[in-house]
């Protein structure tokens, strides 16, 4: 943990930033209120379209079809938006992105002033509208330490989820009154308005496209990128399953907690949306007070505590039959919900460097939605089995030993200098290399005396990780068997090109570890980089009996 920050003049720890302190940044409050305004207008059409389908079925699978096609994207596309965001200029692709999404209600406007629409046409285009969120996730994600200075970056984080709980709150309800007293086609075409104010804000936005070096990536290389990322970074390997502990056991809650309305307290839909609203206004508070809460606490302790608080609302659930407790139940489980969603995420953003960010938060997002959907589904087999409220004490304390187990394995700071250091020359060449060429062996060779040989090696395994993080598909040290003290490191690269792109993502903290291993090199002279160029011999041959 990092040491608190003092005030100059006394020299007492500085109070935290305030839970709406990233909002002095213009930029980052312009963007934020007009996403809040989308969201809003997201929340709108939805309802209005649930609506829509229950007056022209009666049938409960409509229904159930329509949340289908609003979620299932996301299961489907989050990884691909993730390596979109990240090959295209993520400003553009997000306006794109409101484009399209005003097109899909300017459409559902026009059938419901024509009085033509029907379940086919509304699942279908709420499908479009889920196709369309689930690719502008991650590229709204990866943006936001593009708006704010790195101190901001977990209260920006926070503030984000602050709005969609506002969004939530405020949403489903004035579309619900709009739909009563002007009708589905007026809220369809107010929610087209709410596209053009988030366009209009990501147009106001000026942001550094950056330079075209000729080094773009590509889908699928993009892809295999991530990938090879996600595979090498023990970081992201803790918050992931971190994740997918927290939301597998807590969403025994979200599957049960209808059934426990309904059947356990004996409330009606009014009071099933109390307990909603009791939730996000429960979230709402949470986001408010988590600066103060994590400076006081620390990030592994909050985790810890906001996990303690979701077993014991889990539990809690399963031991009362009162209204006025289930309400504040809920309002304890949406605060821990928002503390323990923030601070992952915020964690997440805080690993990934710029250049793999989109991808990472994507494949964070899948684990987040699918420990979501394969642990509704199992607890609400385990709960048909052996009943409501003993699914949910299970749950509850599975959460609470996973917790307490997980406390064991810190998260990641997520404090690291990732901006690119820049520092490695640039590779000294016969003559031009195809960048499709490959694959590429790169040799470092050293001079390492015995005795420092087991240090030295315990580095290279730190750099291991980066290199293969940054691109390498393999990675290995060789010693030479004629001269021991010379010892070579070798990775290779699938292309010319991604080990130029190699280049450009080492970071200032991955440039310490570097620094760090070649602190063994002995003599006057730098370690000798060597690169390897791979050849086909039976096309070389073929060539050369050619001429």
């Amino acid at each position: 943990m990092r040491a608190a920050e003092t005030t100059a003049s006394t020299g007492t720890p500085a109070p935290p930033p305030g839970a709406f302190a990233p909002l002095r940044h213009r930029l980052f409050a312009v963007i934020w209120a007009a996403t809040v305004l989308g969201n809003i207008g997201t929340f709108m059409r939805d309802v209005t379209s649930i609506w829509l389908v229950t007056d022209l079925s009666v049938s409960p699978a409509a229904v159930a079809m329509i949340q289908a096609a609003g979620t299932l994207p996301v299961f489907l596309l989050a990884i691909p938006a993730g390596v979109l965001s990240d090959i295209l200029d993520r400003r553009r692709f997000l306006i794109a992105i409101q484009i399209g999404l005003a097109v899909v209600s300017a459409i559902l406007a026009a059938l419901a002033w024509t009085g033509t629409v029907s379940v086919v046409s509304l699942v279908a285009l709420t499908f479009l509208g889920g196709v369309g969120a689930a690719l502008m996730t991650p590229a709204w994600q990866a943006i936001v330490p593009e708006l704010v200075p790195r101190p901001d970056l977990k209260g920006a984080v926070a503030l984000n989820s602050l709005g969609i709980n506002i969004a939530r709150s405020i949403g489903p309800a004035l579309g619900g009154l709009l739909l009563a007293t002007l009708g589905a086609a007026a809220v369809y075409s107010i929610d087209i308005l709410t596209y053009v104010v988030v366009g209009a804000a990501l147009l106001w936005w000026r942001r550094d496209a950056g330079t075209d070096d000729g080094l773009r990536e590509h889908f699928g290389g993009a892809l295999r990128a991530a990938l090879r990322y996600a595979r090498a970074s023990h970081e992201l390997h803790r918050i992931l399953w971190r994740a997918v502990l927290y939301f597998a056991f807590a969403s025994a809650v979200w599957a049960l907690l209808p059934i426990m309305s309904r059947q356990e307290i004996g409330g009606g839909p009014g009071f099933f949306g109390l307990m909603l609203g009791s939730v996000g206004a429960g979230a709402i508070a949470g986001a408010v007070g988590l600066p103060t809460v994590r400076a006081r606490l620390g990030q592994d302790r909050l985790v810890l505590v906001a996990s303690l608080v979701t077993a014991a609302a889990t539990a809690l659930l399963a031991l009362t039959d009162s209204a006025v407790l289930g309400i504040l139940v809920a309002f304890m489980l949406g605060s821990a919900w928002i503390a323990m969603l923030t601070t992952l995420n915020a964690t997440m953003q805080g690993i990934l460097p710029n250049w793999v960010r989109g991808r990472g938060l994507a494949i964070y997002i899948t684990a987040f939605n699918g420990a979501l959907a394969v642990g509704s589904v199992s607890w609400g087999s385990l709960a048909q089995s052996i009943g409501t409220d003993p699914t949910l004490l299970l749950a509850g304390a599975g959460l609470a030993l996973a917790a307490a187990l997980a406390h064991r394995a810190p998260l990641p700071s997520g404090e690291e200098d990732l901006t690119p250091s820049m520092h490695w020359p640039e590779p000294i060449l016969a003559e031009t290399v195809a960048q499709d060429r490959g694959p590429v062996m790169v040799t470092v060779t050293y001079r390492i005396r015995q005795t420092d040989r087991p240090a030295f090696l315990a580095a290279l395994n730190r750099l291991s990780e980066e290199r293969r993080r940054d691109g390498a598909y393999a990675w290995g040290v060789s010693e030479d068997a004629v001269d021991p003290e010379r010892v070579v490191e070798w990775f290779f690269v699938e292309s010319w090109a991604e080990h130029l792109r190699q280049h450009q993502r080492v970071s200032q903290a991955d440039a310490a570890i570097q620094l760090e291993a070649r602190h063994f090199h002995q003599g006057s002279q730098e370690p000798t980089v060597q690169h390897l160029l791979a050849l086909n011999p039976r096309r070389s041959a073929a060539l050369t009996s050619v001429h």
